[in-house]
């Protein structure tokens, strides 16, 4: 790193060097690095914004009525399709997930269900926060993609809904 000054008296800024420093937070998973020489020091820094939902763990809710099969049996939707599925529901956080209210109670939703906006379809609990994830429309749920105590990524697919 040599200090270079254009004509004006201003330092040069080496941005492959500013670059490099960038990806090497990224990388190390750094949220600031510093490099010094001579007169010159480079700071690059990064901003983790950290949001997290405080949402009371859900009251006991009643059990969603046992639907029929659908009139139509339809293939299940693999992983890779669902993520570009234009009806699947995806984890906002990652975390453990729970089908149900609590233990040996009824789960949420099922394959078949009808379920309004807003319906809770799981929980997500995150950092010992209980997160209801709620249906963004109304529709049929097709398919649940996880199991009971599964722990998720964030944007990993959850249910289809259609």
């Amino acid at each position: 790193m040599s200090e270079e000054k254009r004509s004006d008296g201003t330092m040069r800024v080496d941005t492959d060097l500013i670059r490099q420093l960038a990806d090497l937070l990224t990388e190390k998973d750094l949220t600031e690095i510093e490099v010094e020489d001579s007169d010159r020091r480079i700071t690059v820094k990064r901003q983790l914004t950290i949001t997290t939902a405080q949402v009371a763990a859900p009251a006991a809710v009643a059990a969603p009525v046992a639907a029929a099969a659908p009139a139509q049996a339809a293939a299940p939707v693999t992983e890779e399709s669902a993520a570009s599925h234009p009806g699947t529901v995806k984890s906002p956080m990652v975390g453990t997930v729970y089908l149900s209210p609590e233990p040996n109670s009824s789960p949420f939703v099922a394959p078949g269900v009808k379920v309004a906006a807003g319906d809770t379809l799981l929980i997500v609990e995150a950092m010992k926060v209980m997160n209801p994830i709620t249906a963004p429309k109304a529709g049929t749920v097709r398919q649940v993609l996880v199991q009971d105590a599964q722990p998720v990524e964030y944007d990993q697919p959850l249910v289809i809904i259609e």
